[in-house]
């Protein structure tokens, strides 16, 4: 998959200009159209204090919301104009989730921040970014909040368990792939043993080959670790940049409940995840 159409969420928390200028690099050396999109939340209020508060109050609010809108507008441009890159603008009321999941089925990534508790009090600031992960149908690239670089893609490791999710992340990061330095498709525990001599994850690492990706297959196996520990771990062994990998392999409750890979690497990631689902 080529990458031609890049949507990065814009908003005013603590990784926002870390996570345009990822966009930007990603945008520049792609050739990419980039596109800023920006939710305008109401903070969430209980209808029964709603009714207490003067119009003239909601009025102001609503128009304090719109300035900052704009301001983030002007920041984004300015950022994408000192690159002399075109960047188009949108802007939409409603909660960030619902608006991205609509809005991203055009671009072909959508890069949005690790979960930002600030983020709670406005309408699907809670469901970030797991809902737009599940409900987009795009590959999602879910930058850490403290993540300050802009190269990533250099070193990338894919998380590989066979499934049809992690099948789909694989080609929708095809062209990241491609253009890496070093690439290990990596299987944490294994649910079979492991024959000397072979690889778990050698049959899509010679396809990712023939494709001309730098890739090695790998695996590890400690049965009193979970696999999203694992793979943080060799993640930061192998000093890699990227995390390829599919998301929710259960129901969303049952992921809350017992716990799994995606929520670990969402909660603990110290690099960017490209998920699909």
């Amino acid at each position: 998959m080529s990458i031609k159409d890049i949507m990065v969420h814009v908003d005013t928390g603590f990784g926002n200009e870390n996570r345009i200028r990822v966009a930007i690099d990603l945008a520049t050396r792609h050739s990419a159209q980039l596109t800023g999109i920006y939710a305008i939340s109401r903070p969430v209020i209980p209808s029964y204090a709603e009714v207490q508060i003067a119009d003239e109050i909601l009025r102001a609010q609503a128009s304090a919301l719109r300035e900052t809108a704009d301001r983030a507008k002007s920041d984004f441009l300015a950022m994408t104009n000192t690159v002399g890159l075109a960047a188009e603008w949108l802007c939409f009321e409603g909660a960030a989730d619902t608006i991205l999941s609509r809005e991203a089925v055009t671009s072909d990534i959508l890069i949005v921040g690790q979960h930002d508790p600030n983020e709670d009090i406005f309408p699907g600031g809670r469901d970030m970014p797991d809902h737009v992960i599940l409900s987009t149908g795009r590959p999602v690239l879910v930058i850490p909040n403290s993540f300050n670089r802009d190269d990533l893609g250099r070193r990338i490791m894919v998380a590989w368990d066979g499934s049809a999710r992690a099948t789909r992340a694989v080609h929708d990061a095809m062209a990241f792939l491609q253009m890496a330095e070093y690439v290990c498709v990596m299987v944490a525990n294994p649910e079979e043993e492991v024959r000397i001599g072979t690889e778990p994850a050698s049959r899509i690492t010679d396809h990712l080959i023939r494709h001309g990706v730098r890739a090695e297959a790998a695996h590890m196996t400690n049965r009193r670790v979970q696999p999203g520990e694992l793979l943080l771990s060799r993640a930061a062994d192998l000093s890699v940049d990227m995390i390829v990998c599919g998301a929710y392999g259960h129901a969303r409750w049952k992921e809350l409940i017992l716990g799994g890979v995606t929520d670990h690497l969402l909660d603990h990631m110290p690099v960017p995840l490209l998920m699909s689902h």
